[in-house]
């Protein structure tokens, strides 16, 4: 596959996938919550992992277009595989941090004591998010460059 498409198709290999998951997420939100919020597109966590999605897209490219068998692809899929770690354990943690003193500050602030702002509980993804964002990312970028 070296060398067979043009350079074009791995950037709108990327972007796809990272579009498609960030899409899926928003109407999942559209779904839930019956409405719009523009937030939502930049927003982090959810189903699937965006991040997984693009990142796996780009180790996907990286071995299409330079070889599997390379170094540039071991380096792409290392960065992939530590975006993928941070997104399940990392991010996720502290969102569950978020939520503790989330709690912890709507108790004091009852009191009448405390006003501070509250802090994104939901920053990270489960690691099934993160598998689904991986699984897209790397069909979209084999589709749009192999097919």
């Amino acid at each position: 596959m070296r060398d067979t498409f043009p350079i074009s198709r791995a950037y709108a290999a990327v972007l796809l996938a990272w579009v498609i998951a960030q899409s899926i997420k928003i109407l999942n939100h559209m779904r839930k919550h019956k409405r719009f919020d523009i937030r939502w597109i930049i927003d982090t966590g959810g189903m699937p992992s965006s991040h997984s999605s693009g990142t796996a897209a780009v180790a996907t490219v990286v071995g299409l277009f330079g070889g599997f068998d390379s170094i540039i692809f071991l380096l792409a899929l290392f960065f992939a595989l530590v975006t993928m770690f941070d997104a399940a354990s990392v991010r996720r943690s502290v969102g569950k941090q978020a939520v503790i003193l989330n709690r912890m500050i709507d108790e004091v602030h009852a009191q009448g004591t405390f006003s501070e702002q509250r802090l994104r509980a939901f920053l990270g993804h489960t690691p099934f998010e993160v598998v689904i964002g991986a699984i897209l990312g790397t069909v979209i970028a084999y589709a749009v460059c192999v097919w």
